[in-house]
């Protein structure tokens, strides 16, 4: 797989799990809407508020995973019991607060997470830049190093 075969999955793929390091030295795992990022490219977007456990884990230690389960692969024939696409990156968060980026990576949908759009009072981005992402789709596994 190339890094825009990930791209292609991705498109529909809406749901990921966010995973972050917690003060305790455990690791925490919350969904995380994708929003259906299609100009993937090693970057994951996620909306946030500011006053999260989530959010508090970033600043503490930004190393991050996030982990997605998509569609068979394109292009492979879906025979009943075909494994989906599993793929698990690893990176560094980074928090927004920029409302340039949050216009440019909003989606009406959002709205029923965050009432007032953009101007949604404590709302941050959270912006993951994947360093690998591992992959596997039960014929064929690997890594990506971005």
């Amino acid at each position: 797989m190339t890094l825009e075969d990930v791209a292609e999955a991705m498109r529909n793929i809406d749901f990921g799990m966010l995973s972050t390091k917690t003060e305790g030295g455990g690791v925490a795992s919350r969904p995380m809407s994708n929003n259906r990022e299609v100009a993937y490219a090693g970057d994951s977007y996620f909306f946030s508020d500011e006053d999260t456990r989530t959010v508090d884990d970033i600043k503490r230690d930004p190393n991050v995973a996030v982990t997605y389960k998509g569609s068979p692969v394109a292009g492979v024939a879906e025979v009943m019991g075909k494994p989906p696409l599993f793929l698990a990156m690893e990176g560094k968060a980074e928090l927004i607060r920029d409302k340039a980026a949050f216009e440019r990576h909003w989606a009406p949908d959002m709205e029923r997470y965050f009432g007032q759009g953009i101007d949604t009072p404590g709302l941050v981005f959270i912006k993951v830049h994947a360093e690998r992402i591992h992959y596997w789709d039960g014929e064929d596994e690997g890594e990506i190093v971005l």
